[in-house]
Formats: structure tokens, C-alpha cells, sequence
């Protein structure tokens, strides 16, 4: 594997420039960012919020940073990591094409804490988070679909260098410090797909933009890391995959930009249901459609959705959130697929329970393509209906709209946090690239 693939990602964040960055890759950045700060806003009082919140900020050893959504400001650290918990626990955060990672939640936070205690301008957060997001990404590329398949959660393990290089980027640090920088969060990167449906999953994300912050800040006080962390003999790349792919790290960097292939999602779960969950919605709206007529239904997909949401029996939301079972059967009953169609209540819901019973096992085919689905509906007279989603809301083919982001922006924060008028917040967001002090941005996001 060639050496100074490390290097060269610290040389690329070293020289770059606002001014490098087009425009279309600014804007998508600056989607990115409003999209994450929506759903931290929808997710910070979950319970997992409140149980990570009750016990990190006992230990919080300063009020320097803004927690999103919530009133309490804790040290950076801390900040960073129950942001990064609130953007990503409903998984209504953005997702890049073919890696299915969370470029934000691990990134941004980071970027956040650190721009917010630093009084930086919203240009420089935006330019560090996009150079995070992208070299996030790039990795994924690397180590994709190998790695995922073998159980890590590749937006954590991928994402804490994303905030490693976004951190470095804000405190200015040399090529030599990158280095250092990347050196230990590769020292750091973990995260389990096992995690997914349950609160841990969180930790894994979070960990990942505190932990990036803090290499960035232990780099920039001189400790000092192996000049290959991420190319070495035993290196990221070689650990966490058989047959890593290096060259699409460095390949077009600069001129080809990852950070437009991140998708923003409709629905508050698992990007491989969105399709499904499409062709229910357009199933319900059919003339004269009647739920109770169904005796059984069937999915198909790539296989990468029977691994990750053929979960029939679940119990809460948070299992909900990766369970094809259910999403077919609350969005047929429903008419929908927000926040609340994933909650505890509504997966306990008695119709839901008894439809999602009707659903079979999913079925995979190679040969349909991730953001594609089909969905069988067999009816009690023996009758059938199949519908296809071949693009689904939200991917790169059907992306979700500018009007339709913000109006995800209003209806999660009216989800998490009801007594904040969202508006003002949303268009400083909007033009974030034009806030002259971080800070002021935080503190309208606080209740």
C-alpha cells in the first residue's frame, strides 16, 4: 500500500482555501449543516439525550459550549458529543451514496463546539466542516463494503477523522499536527453495527466528533502520533478491511467532491428503507385501497436491507428505526413516516402490531440497487398489487427539495423542542457562510 496517504490529506487540508471550494459544494455544505441542526433540534430530548446528558454533564468541567435544543452548556467535549448523539438518534441525519455514512453528526458537532468557544466566523465553520465531511467519506470509499459487512459502523469508525480534520482545520494547525491529528483519532475509531436499534449506537457516533475534536486539540498541544496512522502496515485501512482501496482516498481530491453524493432523508430511519417505505405510501393512495383486505406482504431488496432491517419483532422505536417490518406496516396504516410513526407508541399501536405480522421476511436481490424497492401486496381474495420504487426520496435521483428541507427543519423542531420559534435559527442557517460569530448562531439554538 503506497505511503503518505495520511500526509497528503493533511497537505490537501492545510492548502485549502474558502475561496477553492464551488459554489455548488458550499451550498450542499450549507444543506448539510441545516439539515443536521433540524434534526438535533427533533432528537434532543429523546431518552437517549436525557440519560447520555444526565450522566456526561455531571462531569462537564466547564459551560464553554451550547448543547442543541437544550438549555445547559457544558466544556467542548461534552457539547460535541451529545450534539453529535441528538443529530444522529432518530436517523433522520443525511447519509452519502455508497457508504451509507453520516458525514454530519460525527463532524459537525466537532466543528461547532470548537468554532463556537473560538468566536470563528460561519464561513471557516463551513469550510472545515466540508473538508471533514469529505475526507469522512473518502475513507468510506476506501474501506467500502467490506468493512460494513464485517460489522463496523462506518460512520463512526470513518467519522471521528472527519472531525479530527474539521478540528484541525479551525485551530490552523501544520501539516506535521494533521498528521499527529489523524494519528489519534485512528487510535480511537470503533463503532458496531450491532449497535444499531439500541442506545449504544449512539455512543459509538458521538464518540466519534468528541474524540475527533479532542485529537485535533491534543495535536495541536504536541502529542504527537505514527506518520502512517491511516496507510500503515497496521493502519486503519488495513485493520478494518480485507481489501482496502487507498487510491480512492487521494483520487480527484480537491477537484471531485464526495460531499455531493450526501443524500438528506424524508424519513426517520435507516436510508435502505426510504424506498420502502415510498411504495407503501403510494400503495395507501391507491383508489379504494383497504388495509384490512391484506392477507400478506412482501419486500424485496438489496440485500444490504435484509441484512440491516428484516427485524420483524421489535419492541421499541429505536428498534423501529431499522425494522422493514415495521415501516411497511406503519406507513401503509399510517399515511405517513415522521417521527412519531417511529416511536415507542405507535410500534406498540395494536393495528401496527397485527399488520406488521403480515409481513414476510424481507426477500434480497442483487440486482436491485439500494435506493430501489418492491413491495408484493396479496389480498385476502387472492388478489395481488406490486409496486416499485426504483429512486427513492431522497437519493441522488430524487432529492429532497430546498422547501422540503425546511420544512423538515420546522416539523422536527416543533417535534423536540416546541417552545422555539425555529424561523430565525433557520434562515441564519441558511446563509450560515454570512454569520460573523458562531457563538450568536449556538446561542439561538439554545431553549
Amino acid at each position: 500500500m503506497e505511503q503518505g496517504l495520511t500526509r497528503e490529506i493533511a497537505a490537501f487540508v492545510v492548502r485549502s482555501r474558502f475561496d477553492d471550494i464551488p459554489e455548488r459544494v458550499l451550498a450542499h455544505g450549507v444543506r448539510a449543516i441545516f439539515n443536521g441542526f433540524g434534526t438535533a433540534l427533533g432528537g434532543s430530548r429523546d431518552e437517549a439525550i436525557e440519560r447520555l446528558s444526565g450522566v456526561l454533564g455531571a462531569y462537564s468541567s466547564g459551560a464553554a459550549a451550547t448543547v442543541i435544543g437544550r438549555s445547559e452548556r457544558l466544556d467542548m467535549p461534552t457539547a460535541a458529543f451529545l450534539n453529535a448523539a441528538a443529530i444522529n438518534v432518530f436517523d433522520f441525519d443525511d447519509t452519502h451514496a455508497g457508504t451509507i455514512i453520516h458525514p454530519t453528526a460525527p463532524v459537525a458537532p466537532a466543528a461547532l463546539a470548537l468554532a463556537e468557544t473560538r468566536r470563528l466566523t460561519g464561513a471557516e465553520l463551513l469550510h472545515a466542516f466540508i473538508l471533514g465531511a469529505e475526507i469522512t467519506c473518502r475513507l468510506g470509499n476506501a474501506v467500502s463494503p467490506g468493512h460494513y459487512n464485517r460489522g463496523w459502523h462506518i460512520t463512526a469508525t470513518c467519522g471521528i477523522f472527519g472531525a479530527a480534520v474539521a478540528a484541525s482545520k479551525l485551530l490552523k494547525l501544520s501539516e506535521e499536527q494533521i498528521v499527529w491529528a489523524l494519528g489519534s483519532a485512528a487510535a480511537q475509531s470503533s463503532g458496531l453495527v450491532e449497535t444499531l436499534g439500541f442506545m449504544a449506537k449512539s455512543v459509538g457516533v458521538s464518540g466519534a466528533a468528541r474524540n475527533g475534536l479532542m485529537s485535533a486539540l491534543m495535536a495541536e498541544a504536541g502529542v504527537e502520533g505514527p506518520p502512517c496512522p491511516i496507510e500503515g502496515p497496521r493502519g486503519f485501512l488495513r485493520v478494518t478491511c480485507d481489501a482496502p482501496k487507498p487510491q480512492l482516498v487521494l483520487e480527484g481530491l480537491g477537484t471531485h467532491w464526495e460531499i455531493l453524493r450526501n443524500m438528506f432523508k424524508p424519513y426517520p430511519c435507516g436510508v435502505v428503507l426510504n424506498p420502502v417505505i415510498d411504495a407503501c405510501l403510494a400503495a395507501r393512495s391507491a383508489p379504494g385501497f383497504d388495509a384490512a383486505r391484506i392477507a400478506r406482504i412482501t419486500v424485496r431488496g438489496n440485500p444490504l436491507l435484509k441484512a440491516r432491517a428484516d427485524r420483524p419483532d421489535v419492541t421499541r422505536g429505536r428498534e423501529a428505526q431499522v425494522s422493514a417490518q415495521h415501516a411497511v406496516a406503519v406507513s401503509i396504516l399510517r399515511g405517513s413516516a415522521g417521527a412519531a410513526e417511529f416511536s415507542d407508541a405507535a410500534v406498540r399501536a395494536s393495528d401496527v402490531r397485527a399488520l406488521r405480522a403480515k409481513v414476510a421476511p424481507v426477500e434480497a436481490d442483487e440486482s436491485i440497487p439500494l435506493d430501489a424497492a418492491e413491495l408484493v401486496l396479496t389480498f385476502v381474495d387472492g388478489g395481488n398489487a406490486i409496486l416499485r420504487e426504483d429512486h427513492a426520496s431522497g437519493s441522488p435521483d430524487n432529492p429532497m427539495s430546498d422547501a422540503a428541507l425546511r420544512a423538515k427543519f420546522a416539523a422536527l423542531a416543533q417535534h423536540g423542542t416546541p417552545e422555539l420559534d425555529p424561523a430565525p435559527l433557520a434562515e441564519r442557517l441558511w446563509h450560515v457562510h454570512d454569520v460573523g460569530d458562531v457563538a450568536e448562531l449556538m446561542d439561538m439554538a439554545r431553549r
